[in-house]
């Protein structure tokens, strides 16, 4: 398939999302973990506060891109704010006109997701220019638009663009959804307190040969 043709199909996920959630721009990513991580890499940040009850992955975020943060004891149910910025992690949630204006959401699509598409994810938000810049980190620094052999001018990107496979399921399974009607989700009560685990530096760990 060609690439354009391919982002074609992604660009048609992004304004599905769009017009479901009300977000202005929707950039569309291989996971919701690295859709934070976009968010946060743009984000200035000196502490995160958040809740303790959540994936292993957000905590090691701040350890990979060396942010301070602090559990604070918060119940949620389909999303939850990183205090101290404007992100969202609206994992759990998938419903009409669901954007907050002037924040960052990242949502997921996949394992017991509103939409299960087994991978995937993307992050909503309303500031043009915070559109086109991870729009582009999304892609590998890349411009959707042109082919990278003709590019001089890139940003430091990460491969955590959606693959055409994953966006051409998640835009059926979008459909049916919203067909469906019933935008009702909770998250399963079965997150382990993050403040009794460790995170280790792996340079710090001793590997046997």
């Amino acid at each position: 398939m060609h690439e354009h043709l391919t982002f074609d199909r992604i660009t048609d996920l992004e304004k599905q999302l769009s017009e479901f959630t009300g977000a202005p721009y929707v950039i569309a990513t291989d996971c919701c973990t690295h859709a934070i991580e976009l968010a946060l890499r743009i984000s200035p940040i000196t502490k995160v506060k958040l809740t303790p009850y959540t994936y292993v992955s957000v905590p090691m975020l701040f350890h990979k891109l060396l942010i301070d943060y602090e559990f604070v004891d918060e119940e949620w149910n389909n999303e939850y704010q990183l205090h101290g910025t404007n992100i969202w992690d609206s994992a759990w949630l998938l419903k009409p006109n669901m954007y907050r204006k002037d924040m960052i959401q990242c949502l997921s699509f996949g394992h017991e997701k509103p939409i299960n598409n087994k991978r995937g994810g993307c992050i909503l938000l309303d500031n043009k220019e915070q559109y086109q810049l991870l729009k582009k980190m999304s892609f590998d620094g890349r411009d959707r638009d042109v082919t990278w052999l003709n590019e001089q001018n890139f940003v430091v990107g990460f491969h955590y663009n959606m693959p055409i496979e994953h966006a051409i399921n998640c835009s059926k399974l979008l459909k049916e959804y919203i067909a469906k009607g019933n935008y009702t989700s909770k998250r399963p009560n079965k997150f382990p307190d993050c403040r009794k685990i460790t995170i280790h530096d792996p340079n710090v760990l001793t590997i046997s040969k």
